[in-house]
């Protein structure tokens, strides 16, 4: 199996793990009042509670489904999509622990990929430098990488230094529209020209980035759902946006 499809050896831990455990709570709620029921002899709660209890059991294991696996196949997808020469300079937007930071440098064999990130523990489990720089080195891939430190809305980078911006489900972690442009300007200042953007994000805000890309003089301004395996639970709640600098 070649390298750049090949099942991720690091540990990238969990987007939003506190969904996580709110989704684990709510199934056993639902599980244990239908065995409480059960208990009592009330055979249609019974049946209701365990009903109740399948939906967000099923949302559950397709989160976990999406954050340890879906999102590496789709992002390779994504990635071999763009015919890169491997010469590239690219960044990762909200890298977290490097899944497609790795996934990305896996195919710059003369080029150079960069992780900007806050570190933040919230949206993703056990995010920190030293969590990506670790699995940048069992991915075989540390000596192409620079991880930096940074907020998206003022990047700590060149203007046209990037061949390629990518970023998987981070930008919606800014509060406030206005601050989500920011991080969408930062990105489009960083990018050279005839330089590619590719975001996948959640659905309420991707429509709108592709507008704010449009007005900003972005071109092939593409949108699409992302398919079943980057769900994370939620059937077409996340979204793709892929534009262009002319």
């Amino acid at each position: 199996m070649d390298s750049t499809t090949q099942k991720p050896l690091g540990d990238y831990g969990f987007d939003n793990p506190s969904g996580i455990f709110a989704l684990g709570g709510i199934v056993l709620v639902f599980w244990g009042l239908a065995l409480l029921f059960a208990l009592l002899g009330y055979l249609f709660l019974t049946i209701l509670g365990g009903v109740l209890g399948f939906f967000p059991l099923a949302t559950l294991l397709s989160y976990i489904y999406s954050t340890r696996r879906g999102k590496f196949l789709v992002w390779a997808e994504l990635l071999d999509t763009l015919h890169l020469r491997g010469d590239e300079q690219v960044l990762d937007v909200g890298c977290g622990r490097g899944a497609v930071l790795s996934l990305a440098a896996k195919r710059l064999q003369r080029g150079r990929a960069f992780g900007l990130d806050l570190w933040s523990t919230v949206d993703q489990s056990g995010n920190s430098p030293e969590a990506t720089l670790r699995n940048l080195e069992i991915e075989c891939v540390k000596e192409r990488c620079k991880v930096e430190t940074g907020n998206m809305m003022a990047m700590p980078f060149l203007d046209a230094m990037f061949d390629l911006v990518v970023s998987s489900l981070a930008i919606h972690n800014i509060k406030g529209e206005a601050g989500r442009f920011r991080a969408l300007d930062e990105a489009v200042r960083v990018l050279k020209p005839t330089g590619k953007l590719v975001i996948v994000d959640l659905l309420p805000m991707v429509g709108a980035y592709a507008k704010h890309l449009r007005e900003r003089g972005m071109k092939v301004v593409k949108e699409r759902p992302m398919d079943w395996r980057c769900w994370f639970g939620v059937p077409w709640a996340v979204r793709l946006v892929m534009a262009e600098k002319p």
